[in-house]
């Protein structure tokens, strides 16, 4: 008798695995299976037979983290290793108002800002969204003014859920009935009855670490349609319920990141005379919004709870390896969108016992000292002793491109709206997360593709890449720059500036002014004969083809590593400021493909992309030969430096300088007298 392949589960070879069994006994050696009844009979045999093998197949499937699809599957093999997926987060708005009580006859002391529900949204995105909080605030009255200034308030709809404990009920559960909700804004109060004046608030915990059986403490499970339940401790770890248990749960039911940036505001709240609680409905100003809405999230997906749930276990609540504090830094700061860390032994030179990290918020560009300060104090708890946490400030790595789009005119409407299409599709891209992330990759050849399938009409597209990192500078104070872009530099020449008014260097810097130098300067490089380092000098321009180099080797350029070393130097002025002073400083990457290395944070700038729509008159028709084509570069433009030229006339106060088109035969400036080993060094 013929063995049968069981590990076939299409219906197809099912059936015909039944069939040649059959054929295997010699009662059916000459059976036309397909002509006789006998066919519908193995039809319902393979039937069932695969509907029962799919079912035993997904069963199998659910009962591993990495395969699962159900949520509920994936939450609960969490659970089993000590992770619980991140809820939906409210968003968040810092708001200001007055009360004027000057038409009211009895002169209130203090008011009251009710909790619950504060303002609301003026119809954001045609929708209507509600801000609340979750304590009374009260302030004093002050020459019958009443300010409240800087009130955090959180999206979402203020509910109240009770239970009361009942030791008759081993099974009894205490599920919140919403999902939806932000975890970080529950709130449990016990009391011994329901009308009773005696209070007790109980803290989440998230493990079993500093908890004894007085701990009045609470955990919170994700269970199943995304809601959550809370367990109480047993005695042991944690505060025992007993009968009678009256419980308060207040939180926030949110919109996730539907509501992230409102900045138009309603009041629409209650207050109080905080002695006879009286309504305060008149003399209330409208809302200023300090800060439009900001880091609202939806509950985390299966995805990332899959990636985050190994790691999170991996590291057991302690901080050893550069992976460990990537998985519990979120932990502890969870406004943070993307972080990067990496051990000291990692750098040149290597700086042993410290471990160097890089976050970057949700909203704003960099962390306050603040934040900084208690991020460190919170990873103590869980780092070995010895190794210290450095926090630096967040490194942008910007991508500029030029992009070149040739379209048939005969299946589109202008240029204009070829741009328009495009610069959208590129927006999408800039906003997504493959890009927006440490550890991030600019993929070239992607981007490209995304240009090509904006439109049909499009028939292709000639894009130049460059990047740029912004030096911040230290005014008017000696100081050494390290700029950092982690990628290797394009070498096109030995930047002797321009060669017949079209190559310039291969580094390009925005304008700013040095101590003992007259006008506006920029950096320029000066390659080596192996064109793997040089050395940077600053130059003045006298036209937009024409420098003079009017002080050497004020610092090195590494052109394979990607680094630029600045001399202390004295900077007084900048041309850009951004809140910061800044010096724009680019160059073509070797490689199209950028990475984001270490503390590198990539941003596609949409600002620098340039769009330009040309008529392909070949796809057109207009001009079959091409005699008229008109041919774009596939290499960077010409141009000495960045923006826009400031030309500077020399004078007699200017010590000589060397036209950059001409041999470098000229005078070489001496910086000014400084002890390089006093003047503090800044790395970009």
């Amino acid at each position: 008798m013929a063995l049968v392949n069981f590990a076939n589960l299409d219906f197809d070879q099912i059936k015909q695995s039944i069939t040649d069994y059959l054929r295997s006994n010699s009662n059916f050696t000459d059976y036309d299976f397909e002509g006789s009844n006998l066919s519908t009979i193995i039809d319902a045999l393979a039937y069932n037979t695969y509907i029962t093998s799919y079912n035993a197949n997904m069963v199998s499937n659910e009962v591993f983290i990495d395969s699962a699809t159900l949520r509920e599957n994936v939450v609960s093999l969490a659970r089993n290793i000590g992770y619980t997926p991140r809820s939906s987060k409210s968003s968040r708005a810092n708001i200001s108002f007055i009360a004027n009580t000057a038409g009211y006859s009895v002169k209130p002391q203090t008011i009251t800002l009710n909790k619950g529900i504060v303002a609301t949204s003026r119809f954001f995105s045609n929708e209507s969204y509600t801000f609340s909080i979750m304590d009374d605030i009260t302030v004093p009255v002050v020459d019958d003014i009443a300010t409240f200034s800087n009130i955090d308030v959180y999206e979402g709809t203020y509910v109240t859920s009770e239970f009361s404990y009942n030791s008759y009920d081993p099974n009894q559960r205490f599920i919140l009935d919403n999902p939806n909700i932000d975890i970080s804004t529950i709130n449990v109060t016990w009391k011994p009855s329901e009308f009773s004046s005696v209070k007790r608030k109980y803290r989440r915990s998230d493990s079993l670490f500093e908890v004894d059986s007085q701990s009045p403490v609470y955990w919170v499970q994700e269970i199943e349609d995304e809601r959550y339940e809370l367990i109480f401790g047993d005695g042991v770890f944690g505060i025992a319920l007993q009968e009678p248990n009256f419980l308060e749960v207040r939180y926030l039911v949110n919109n996730g990141d539907n509501t992230n940036g409102i900045s138009d505001l309603s009041f629409n709240g209650k207050l109080t005379t905080s002695r006879d609680n009286v309504s305060i409905d008149a003399g209330i100003s409208r809302i200023t919004v300090n800060t439009p809405s900001f880091a609202g999230a939806n509950i985390e997906s299966i995805e990332s709870i899959k990636k985050y749930a190994t790691q999170t276990y991996a590291s057991q609540n302690r901080a050893v390896t550069s992976t460990d504090y990537e998985y519990i830094i979120p932990k502890i700061y969870p406004e943070a969108e993307s972080v990067s860390v990496f051990g000291g032994e990692e750098l040149n030179p290597p700086q042993f016992g410290k471990v160097f990290a890089s976050i970057k918020p949700i909203n704003g560009a960099y962390l306050s000292n603040l934040v900084k300060d208690n991020i460190k104090r919170e990873i103590k708890k869980y780092s070995v002793g010895g190794i210290d946490l450095e926090i630096t400030d967040l490194k942008y790595l910007y991508i500029e491109a030029l992009v070149n789009v040739y379209y048939d005119s005969n299946n589109a409407n202008s240029a204009d709206q070829m741009s328009s299409i495009v610069s959208n599709n590129i927006d999408q891209y800039a906003s997504s997360t493959e890009i927006n992330k440490f550890g991030a990759r600019f993929k070239y050849s992607k981007f490209l593709n995304i240009v090509d399938n904006s439109n049909p009409a499009i028939t292709s597209n000639i894009t130049t890449i460059q990047m740029r990192r912004d030096l911040r500078a230290s005014l008017n104070a000696f100081a050494e720059y390290e700029i950092c872009f982690g990628n290797r530099f394009h070498v096109v020449n030995h930047g002797h500036g321009t060669y017949n008014g079209k190559i310039g260097y291969n580094i390009k810097s925005s304008g700013f002014q040095v101590s003992g130098v007259a006008g506006t300067v920029y950096l320029a490089d000066a390659a080596d004969q192996s064109l793997e380092t040089g050395t940077i000098n600053l130059i003045r321009l006298n036209s937009d083809s024409e420098a003079v180099i009017v002080r050497r080797n004020i610092g090195s350029i590494d052109y394979k590593k990607g680094e630029i070393m600045l001399n202390p130097i004295n900077i007084i002025s900048t041309s850009i400021n951004r809140q910061f002073p800044l010096i724009e400083i680019s160059a073509v990457p070797y490689s199209n493909d950028i990475i984001g290395l270490q503390d590198l944070y990539i941003q596609l700038d949409t600002n620098n992309v340039t769009i330009n729509s040309i008529n392909d008159r070949i796809s057109s028709g207009y001009d079959v030969s091409g005699s008229d084509y008109i041919v774009s570069s596939s290499f960077a433009n010409g141009s000495l430096v960045r923006g826009t030229v400031d030309v500077t006339t020399r004078t007699s106060s200017i010590p000589s300088t060397t036209s950059a088109s001409s041999p470098q035969t000229g005078t070489t400036m001496s910086t000014a007298s400084s002890n390089s080993t006093s003047s503090p060094t800044y790395s970009y």
